[in-house]
């Protein structure tokens, strides 16, 4: 294998799909939390189901950082309230000079990484990629979406990996505008196919779930406005329609969560609109109501003990 090893920190759905297409051209390393996705990928390897069937690839699973030492590259793709335990673990795995790419839903997960492992060792990007977690180490690829990179000289490998691997990559120049892209895109869908129970094509298929969609985009794409962030498309109601179209037979990250009763990413995304909200005297009157429910639903799986 020509390219250097790489560090997935994650298991999860995004993780899986990720590791499955750079295992066939460089060593990977995933590093878990979850028990059951780092056995079953030690058992089966990380299992990929697309349109040509299912297919297994050879990977490295730990659970324990210390398993993982000396790497130049990482990628970033645990949850928004794993990323602090996710920072400390890269700490002991990367290389002084090393960098870990964030590719994570939210915001604040950059700024996290930073304040331990210093801005020279990280950076930001955003995908659109989508899956579907199956099982344990077993993932269906979803609606294939670009990743945006801010293409700089350090992250000129995992830029070259990414590329090799048939990942689409298109250069940025801004990161708040990637990060409040992409912002804008979870706001309109994560939340309310979560409480809808519906995969993100439903959403286009319904005209009051769609004005939802639309109401909470527009309100996040206000936000973005206030604090001076330039988003990277023109109509911010028209990209989240594309991009649940692209992607309409993907269950979105956070219904997948609540399926399973994990712990969502709601406050990075609904949360952190209404908070940036409040803070630019910015109405937010639908992410609100989103963010509430979803925490509401939250509540109600745990009082079930589910």
């Amino acid at each position: 294998m020509e390219h250097e090893p790489i560090l997935i920190v994650g298991t999860g759905a995004l993780a899986c799909l990720f590791a499955a297409k750079l295992a066939p051209i460089t060593a990977v390393t995933m590093l878990g939390s979850w028990r059951a996705g780092v056995e079953a990928l030690q058992k089966f390897g990380v299992r990929l189901v697309d349109e040509h069937g299912e297919k297994a690839y050879r990977v490295q699973a730990v659970d324990n950082p210390s398993q993982c030492k000396d790497f130049r590259h990482a990628l970033v793709l645990v949850k928004s309230w794993q990323t602090e335990r996710a920072a400390e673990q890269l700490e002991q795995c990367l290389l002084v000079e090393g960098i870990a790419l964030t590719l994570q839903n939210g915001v604040g997960n950059l700024e996290k990484l930073q304040s331990t492992l210093g801005p020279a060792r990280t950076s930001l990007g955003v995908t659109t990629s989508g899956a579907t977690l199956l099982g344990p180490g077993r993932v269906r690829a979803g609606g294939k979406g670009a990743t945006h990179l801010i293409l700089q000289k350090k992250l000129a490998p995992i830029t070259s990996l990414l590329r090799a691997a048939d990942f689409e990559i298109i250069a940025a120049h801004d990161l708040d505008s990637l990060l409040w892209g992409k912002l804008v895109i979870n706001a309109g869908i994560n939340p309310l196919t979560a409480i809808l129970g519906v995969t993100n094509g439903e959403l286009l298929k319904h005209p009051h779930a769609y004005a939802i969609m639309k109401a909470a985009a527009e309100e996040a794409a206000a936000v973005a406005h206030a604090l001076g962030v330039e988003l990277p498309y023109e109509d911010p109601v028209a990209q989240v329609a594309e991009v649940a179209a692209k992607t309409a037979q993907n269950t979105s990250s956070m219904l997948q969560d609540l399926a399973r009763a994990a712990p969502t990413e709601i406050d990075a995304i609904a949360g952190a609109i209404v908070g940036e909200g409040v803070r630019k005297q910015i109405a937010t009157p639908v992410n609100n109501i989103l963010w509430n429910l979803v925490h509401t639903m939250v509540s109600m799986n745990k009082a079930d003990g589910q």
